[in-house]
């Protein structure tokens, strides 16, 4: 069965880190772009931090870079998620995906959301005191 896993959510005080987990089933991840993204209630949902296949390529959106850290160990199948300096904004449900992008395709391209590919079923991520 083809499957993403996210896992590592939870609630945690303003200022505070949690390291999100997206490990695959049924495929190898090394054969994909991977993209983390988040739905916070009423607002859409929107690319947070994407990294390329071999790893050696990211992209963050404005509102996460230099708090958040994405990174993957396709030995393990997974994709991580480190997030520090959390802030109440950041409350959401954060979901990881797997694409396949076409040769050359810059990675942030992976962070707009598009058909096909393969979606988790989402972590919720709650920041308040």
């Amino acid at each position: 069965q083809v499957q993403l896993v996210e896992s590592g959510g939870g609630l945690v005080q303003p200022g505070g880190s949690l390291r999100l987990s997206c490990a695959a089933s049924g495929f190898t991840l090394d054969e994909y772009a991977i993209g983390w993204f988040r739905q916070a209630p009423g607002k859409e949902r929107e690319g947070v931090s994407c990294i390329s296949m071999s790893g050696d390529s990211t992209f963050y959106a404005d509102s996460v870079k230099g708090r958040f850290t994405i990174s993957r160990d396709n030995a393990k199948n997974t994709v991580y998620l480190q997030m520090n300096s959390l802030k109440p904004e950041d409350t959401a449900v954060y979901y990881c995906a797997a694409r396949t992008l076409r040769w050359a395709t810059p990675v942030q391209a992976m962070c707009v959301i598009a058909p096909g590919g393969y979606w988790g079923q989402g972590t919720q991520v709650t920041v308040s005191v």
